[in-house]
């Protein structure tokens, strides 16, 4: 064979190889559980902002397929989407969703359809792209057919999420929040949160609430000093704590974020000149927050 020919085809291979291996690379990038950071969609209303899918995701990526981890809406089952076209198929006895995916352009597509019964037209439809980029994981998605406009957003590990500046304060500075508070959520239920007043260093606190005569949620809580500024801790149903730094603070608002956090990453308690207690969760910016409103007890 021509020397000029084997050259040839030794740099065609080279590159090819070269490719592959880039490919893979970038497809390894999905890998771990994403966290959403912020919503990217122009011309959007601040209270509309939101994630595209669920606030958190994980993905593992093999040769030949992703795998939704934990289903991404599919039960807790994982998903292999292959990246060939052809489909997978997941049923919970009531209804079956069928994924198909792809590698396109540096980016991992795939949509789901869901189907009630068998031989009956998919009745929802949602295409996903995710790609990794250097300052996270893009998600743009649409639903419906025909399709809704994209939503936009981009999600980041964890350990990639910058952490905001804690404000300066000691627990002193909390005693207003100190107290029996009561209230009445609009599905009827009583909601109440209990804290203790400011004392060596924290304020410790319990939320319940009463559907129909019964608790149907309880959490822990603690405020404490720590690095010359306050950490919020919230343990919902005993579960396993969850900090947030204390980043504003006025005479009658004090806000924590944790943007590390699925949801909520933000939570703001503020005290009205009435002597009201006002309770928000929600994102650290845009969406519509969960507002929970108390008056003291017996007041």
């Amino acid at each position: 064979m021509n020397p000029h020919c084997l050259v040839a085809m030794a740099l065609a291979l080279f590159v090819t190889l070269d490719r592959a291996s880039a490919q893979t690379d970038v497809r390894a990038a999905l890998n771990g559980e994403w966290v959403y950071v912020e919503d990217r969609t122009e011309g959007r209303a601040l209270e509309r902002l939101g994630p595209p899918m669920s606030t958190t995701f994980s993905l593992r990526s093999e040769e030949d397929a992703v795998i939704l981890v934990r289903g991404h809406g599919s039960g807790h089952r994982d998903v292999r989407v292959a990246l060939d076209g052809s489909i997978t198929e997941v049923g919970d006895g009531k209804k079956t969703a069928r994924y198909r995916g792809a590698w396109k352009d540096g980016a991992f597509t795939y949509e789901v359809d869901f189907v009630r019964e068998p031989g009956s037209a998919p009745d929802g439809l949602i295409r996903r792209e995710l790609r990794p980029t250097a300052d996270g994981l893009v998600v743009t998605a649409t639903s419906g057919s025909p399709a809704s406009s994209a939503s936009i957003a981009i999600y980041r590990h964890a350990e990639d999420i910058e952490l905001p500046a804690p404000a300066k304060a000691t627990i002193g500075d909390l005693e207003w929040l100190a107290g029996a508070w009561v209230g009445t959520r609009s599905s009827g239920s009583s909601i109440e949160e209990r804290w203790s007043p400011p004392l060596g260093g924290a304020m410790l606190g319990t939320s319940r609430t009463v559907s129909r005569g019964r608790m149907s949620a309880f959490e822990f809580l603690r405020v404490v000093e720590r690095d010359g500024g306050l950490v919020y801790v919230a343990q919902p149903g005993g579960a396993t704590a969850t900090e947030f730094v204390l980043t504003e603070l006025t005479g009658s608002r004090a806000v924590f974020d944790n943007p590390r956090h699925s949801y909520p990453k933000r939570i703001v308690y503020e005290r009205s000149s009435a002597g009201e207690l006002c309770a928000t969760i929600g994102f650290t910016k845009g969406g519509t927050p969960r507002r929970f409103e108390f008056k003291r007890e017996g007041g």
